[in-house]
């Protein structure tokens, strides 16, 4: 058994994890990062090789509104991001819609009668709405009407989730959909016909999309994997693979113990401060001694994820980055072309290669399956949407990422809020932080910036933000500029900011103790 002491030990090498790892090191101060995955960092940012194709997890546009996670991001990949044209659709009944939807071409699409009965249930839910809204149904409906989201929200979104809409919270539909009017769109329509309105995007936001956005030429484990690099190089840090967190306590000095289990043994890395972006509920089962909110923990629930990526002897079979597929007839929800991504991924100029993401829950039957049987389904449910032959496909592999997604059912909320309270009032030196850690479905830049904040936390010795505002009003879709925002959503008090300059200040080399007494 191995047993070392640093002033942060860090659960799992994903973004938040590695963002933090790689701004403490900066900082001057020494951090163990445990992951349990043997060979890639970048959790489900990371990008995985297989015979010379690489897979991208769920897909990853590098956009932020926050300069500082934009200039993070510039600092450990100065030299390897290309800019591509984004293009996402919506396959339906045969046919193509764009997305963010664009109200007349939705409805063209449609056809008369059922555009008509569309608006005429939008006008509906516009005079008589829902009065209780505590669903995602509930909140969808009355955004755009019972017709428009039984067909373009319903069917996609019970893939994703595996569960009812109206048992899922409208948290989400609040956090991912927030921005989209209908009636905007089809004012902004008629505007365009009359002449009126030269804009490029027509969609159903009320701000601008981004047309293009910045991508590592290799994929988005390009930027962790530079990450990890540059943490062990400061001599500062360690990043562990192949290791699960075992269990978690302090001792008498209030430090911490954090054991780590792996194929030879156990670790055990003594520190000062954790940050986790462990799921709240694996945490919470490791804790010694168990937290009293370990019920509501257990109640937490997760939506894992399986990409099936297929070799195509075929030019690229689309323009998108990714199709959502709102079709009852296959199990898939969504196909990424890889090339759209980046050149880079898909070696062979004469072969396309997609991706086919579903969604499950681990054990079940497709998570079960074997990875043979996967692929064959996957050429199945692309000819049947009329995308590929069978013959033309040549190869396939598989990759599974359990707890893709927390999911936002009824009790959540709650449950998050009862763990949070406890943890943060009886471990100040204990910090969750990214999407699991806080069981939160934040984008990559958001959980980069909750590990960000943490970590000036950290130094200051106090908890100067508050990280559980991050993400809490944002809009899902890329909306605006770049780097618009330039500081932190909740801002220190005058004597805060003074005393975090302060510790800031210190010298590199002076040690964690040293600093807390400057």
């Amino acid at each position: 058994m191995r047993d070392d002491m640093v002033d942060v030990a860090i659960i799992g090498a994903g973004p938040a994890g590695l963002t933090a790892g790689y701004l403490l090191t900066k900082a001057g101060l020494s951090v163990a990062i445990i992951e349990r995955d043997t060979r890639y960092v970048g959790g489900i940012s990371r990008t995985v090789e297989h015979e010379g194709y690489r897979f991208d997890i769920g897909g990853h546009r590098f956009f932020s509104k926050s300069q500082a996670v934009v200039d993070l991001w510039n600092e450990i990949l100065p030299d390897d991001f290309i800019q591509r044209p984004r293009m996402s659709r919506i396959y339906y009944e045969g046919k193509f819609y764009s997305y963010p939807l664009r109200a007349f071409e939705a409805l063209r699409n449609l056809g008369i009668w059922r555009s008509t009965t569309c608006m005429a249930s939008f006008a509906k839910a516009k005079l008589f709405p829902r009065a209780i809204v505590k669903s995602f149904e509930d909140w969808t409906i009355n955004q755009f009407g019972q017709k428009l989201y039984s067909i373009f929200f319903k069917t996609y979104t019970e893939k994703v989730w595996g569960m009812p809409c109206d048992e899922m919270s409208a948290d989400w539909a609040a956090q991912r959909i927030k921005g989209l009017s209908l009636w905007g769109a089809v004012v902004d329509g008629l505007k365009r016909s009359l002449g009126l309105n030269k804009r490029p995007n027509d969609g159903m936001a009320t701000k601008t999309l981004l047309e293009s956005f910045r991508y590592p030429r290799q994929g988005p484990g390009m930027m962790w994997e530079a990450a990890r690099d540059k943490i062990i190089a400061t001599g500062k840090g360690d990043v562990l693979m192949g290791h699960a967190l075992k269990q978690l306590a302090q001792d008498g000095a209030g430090n911490w113990r954090m054991t780590a289990s792996h194929a030879a043994g156990d670790t055990v890395i003594t520190a000062r401060h954790v940050v986790s972006s462990a799921p709240m509920r694996d945490l919470a089962g490791r804790i010694h001694p168990l937290p009293a909110t370990l019920g509501e923990a257990m109640e937490l629930r997760y939506r894992d994820f399986l990409t099936v990526a297929l070799k195509i002897q075929s030019e690229d079979l689309f323009p998108d980055n990714w199709i959502y597929i709102h079709d009852s007839k296959v199990q898939v929800g969504r196909i990424q072309n890889f090339r759209s991504w980046s050149p880079e991924m898909v070696p062979d100029a004469s072969v396309a290669c997609v991706g086919l993401e579903y969604f499950c829950f681990e054990g079940d039957g497709l998570w079960s399956m074997a990875d043979n049987d996967l692929v064959a389904l996957a050429t199945r449910e692309m000819a049947i949407l009329g995308l590929v032959r069978p013959e033309q496909v040549i190869g396939g592999a598989v990759v599974r990422q359990e707890k893709a997604y927390p999911v936002y059912d009824e009790t959540y909320a709650a449950n998050v809020a009862a763990m949070r309270g406890e943890l943060e009032a009886a471990y100040p030196t204990l910090h969750m932080v990214g999407r699991n850690g806080m069981h939160r479905y934040n984008n990559q830049d958001h959980a980069m910036m909750t590990a960000m904040l943490s970590v000036e936390n950290i130094i200051a010795g106090a908890r100067v933000y508050d990280i559980w505002c991050v993400n809490e009003d944002a809009e899902y879709h890329e909306a605006g500029d770049e780097g618009a925002q330039t500081a932190p959503c909740v801002r220190p008090t005058d004597d805060q900011a003074a005393a975090l300059a302060s510790v800031r200040a210190v010298p590199a080399r002076v040690s964690p103790s040293d600093r807390r007494a400057a």
